[in-house]
């Protein structure tokens, strides 16, 4: 018999929450279960998910296969109806010891999920670690209220729900007595963290909270954001809290105006260059990532290429490109849609774009002397999140930082040595 095993596919929430899943599964003796925490976002993802399954059967035909996650959560009859899997479960479903308790038995149900939309509280789960990875993930809000036109995600995740800005203190504490120098605060849509609990909570508030009160924290580093969210807090505590890393990931999706509206976004291409630059004044070692996708229904040439400049114009470094991909049941799967080939190429280009913004970057920081966060290959991340290939013969342990030279960049790294 082994340990239970988890698959993660998908965003840092997943890997939060597939964490917890560990946990209940081992402690319900679930040894020879593997659990597949699924993703949503594009048709490829879902795809993704069950060929992953279907080579998961053939390498494993003793194993117990329990399927979960957002595709599992919206397309539960898809996995149900795959002879591989034993049992699929929901997204509220997988965060409770009892759904893993109820596996263990022999009468447990082969799908257990529920209705998502009627779920009102984001319960914190207590982790005392993280397997195989060097900094901890906290999830601090979990669904999404707001109706993009191209997203599923919110019919697999709920409504928004924030975990008590307490709670959160409380469990940041503890991962730091366990070890960890950097805590990721994740979410579905995070901005919106404290609409739903009682006074003003609000994402930038909770960071100077969690900065506050557990000053042993060396890093604390925020997963995706919507910009035009951004409260006055989370700005000051931007310019003011050096422990609060200088990398944001942005939730831009695309540049052009019209592409925007169409997208149901918050925010024009304008406001996120106003954004980018603000944020820069405040910070000027910061860098920007951002989500982008390529062939939006109805999108022309020129609205692609304002996507393409919006790239320089907000200093954008790292790019995580999605080639648009209709999810049955949104409203942009009625749209006219772009020739896949197009959308195709569109990707490509940006991908492209992506390569060489990021390289600029590396190559700027030859010379630079900066503090990395050593992972368990040995190599590690700077506070802006590039990656660095450790070299000399010093030995370094995994989750400590180090004050390094780097000494030259490679095509999606740094290259550095310790410093004595």
């Amino acid at each position: 018999m082994s340990e239970p095993e988890v698959i993660t596919l998908g965003c840092r929430l997943n890997v939060y929450e597939s964490e917890v899943m560990r946990r209940h599964a081992r402690e319900a003796g679930l040894d020879n279960a593997v659990i597949v925490n699924t993703c949503a976002v594009t048709g490829e993802a879902v795809r993704q998910a069950a060929q992953t399954i279907r080579k998961l059967r053939r390498s494993r035909p003793e194993a117990r296969i329990i399927v979960t996650g957002c595709a599992a959560q919206i397309e539960p009859e898809r996995f149900a109806d795959m002879a591989e899997v034993d049992h699929v479960v929901g997204n509220s479903e997988k965060m409770k010891a009892a759904t893993f308790s109820g596996l263990s038995t022999a009468s447990s149900e082969r799908v257990l999920v529920n209705d998502i939309m009627s779920v009102r509280e984001s319960a914190l789960h207590m982790i005392d670690g993280f397997h195989s990875h060097t900094r901890a993930y906290l999830q601090i809000q979990n669904g999404c209220d707001h109706r993009c036109t191209f997203c599923i995600i919110p019919y697999g995740r709920g409504p928004s729900r924030s975990v008590p800005a307490g709670e959160v203190v409380n469990q940041v504490r503890s991962l730091v007595e366990r070890g960890y120098f950097e805590v990721v605060l994740t979410g579905v849509d995070i901005t919106s963290y404290g609409r739903d609990l009682p006074g003003e909570a609000t994402l930038g508030k909770l960071v100077r909270q969690v900065l506050r009160h557990v000053p042993e924290l060396a890093r604390l580093r925020l997963s995706s954001i919507d910009q035009v969210e951004a409260d006055a807090d989370l700005m000051i505590a931007l310019g003011e809290e050096e422990r609060l890393m200088p990398h944001l990931h942005l939730s831009l999706q695309a540049g052009d105006d019209l592409t925007l509206k169409r997208m149901k976004r918050r925010h024009l291409r304008a406001d996120a260059i106003a954004f980018c630059e603000s944020a820069r004044k405040l910070r000027p070692d910061i860098v920007f990532g951002a989500d982008l996708i390529a062939g939006f229904p109805t999108e022309t040439d020129d609205m692609f290429e304002n996507s393409m400049n919006i790239v320089d114009e907000c200093g954008l470094i790292y790019l995580h490109v999605f080639p648009f991909s209709a999810r049955r049941g949104t409203p942009a799967a009625r749209m006219p849609q772009v020739h896949g080939a197009i959308v195709k190429e569109r990707a490509s280009r940006l991908r492209d774009k992506g390569s060489a913004v990021l390289s600029s970057y590396l190559e700027s920081q030859r010379g630079q002397v900066v503090e990395v966060l050593i992972e368990r290959d040995g190599n590690g991340r700077t506070p802006q999140y590039a990656e660095v290939l450790m070299q000399g013969e010093r030995a370094l342990s995994a989750g400590t930082i180090v004050r390094t030279h780097i000494t030259r960049a490679e095509t999606q790294r740094l290259v550095g040595e310790a410093i004595s």
